[in-house]
């Protein structure tokens, strides 16, 4: 189901547990994304060392995101939790990513890596995108 068609019942997140939680607040940013002219590659593109969330393509510019859901800000804002560790492991796994071949067209190709922030509360959702965040 397309989240532009969730109504506020199914966004009822104390019914979802964490991986369901992430899971809305991932196809929420994807949508977010696509209607930002983004296309996306990949969802959750795992490798042995870490998983990129999404990878998208808009023109020449490869973006990976991370994208963290969360209901409050009492752990902290959702971007905090991507911290030097997580950044270095984005890397290298985007760096796999482009060296078996995603792009066929390497070195025509920008990246960038960017993170959004969703935020459920009750019936309220907010999106944060941070591009080029690190």
């Amino acid at each position: 189901m397309d989240p532009k068609d969730w109504n506020h019942r199914e966004l009822n997140h104390k019914d979802l547990n964490h991986k369901e939680f992430g899971n809305m607040g991932e196809r929420l940013a994807e949508v977010f994304l696509i209607d930002l002219g983004f296309k996306v590659l990949h969802r959750n593109y795992r490798t042995k060392i870490g998983e990129i969330d999404l990878v998208l393509k808009k023109d020449n510019l490869l973006v990976f995101v991370e994208v963290k859901t969360r209901k409050t800000k009492s752990y902290g804002r959702g971007f905090e939790a991507v911290n030097f560790k997580k950044q270095q492991t984005l890397r290298r796994v985007a760096e796999q990513y482009i060296a078996y071949g995603k792009p066929k067209q390497k070195s025509s190709i920008s990246m960038r890596f960017d993170v959004i922030d969703v935020y459920i509360q009750g019936n309220n959702t907010k999106i944060n995108h941070i591009e080029n965040a690190f």
